[in-house]
């Protein structure tokens, strides 16, 4: 009876106890997503040590369907049918807020999977988000037509 118990609160206990990020270091404290509609700027200020994170991030989770320099435009996109922005246009992203595109990456979106907190703390999303705006910031705008 005793051991029935143990092993009933040692699973509570696992279950309501959070993993701790693997992403990110203790003074790098999450902040809680805000909605897509309260937040439309990112929730960090980026540094070149979270950029280059991000970078990683991205090479490692993303990039094989969005491209290495985020056109979009890969073998696997094309082989799934998917039909991906390309972010080196400025245009492709400039109707999104940035919470829209926490809540894609976080929650998944369509075929794309969600990022696991296991594998990329909040502050790492929101990071990720600056690098992301930043594809079609080395591009020149197209001339108005």
């Amino acid at each position: 009876m005793l051991k029935s118990f143990l092993l009933l609160s040692a699973v509570v206990l696992v279950i309501s106890n959070p993993t701790p990020s693997l992403a990110g270091s203790p003074q790098e404290a999450s902040p809680a997503p805000a909605p897509a509609a309260t937040a439309p700027k990112s929730m960090v200020k980026p540094t070149a040590e979270s950029q280059a994170k991000a970078k990683k991030l991205y090479e490692v989770d993303c990039a094989m369907c969005h491209g290495d320099n985020g056109n979009g435009k890969t073998d696997l996109a094309k082989d799934m049918g998917l039909s991906l922005g390309d972010w080196t246009d400025p245009k492709t992203l400039a109707s999104k807020q940035d919470g829209e595109l926490f809540d894609a990456i976080r929650k998944g979106k369509d075929k794309m999977p969600p990022e696991a907190e296991g594998r990329a703390d909040n502050n790492m999303v929101w990071n990720l988000i600056v690098y992301l705006r930043g594809f079609s910031k080395s591009q020149p705008l197209a001339p108005a037509k």
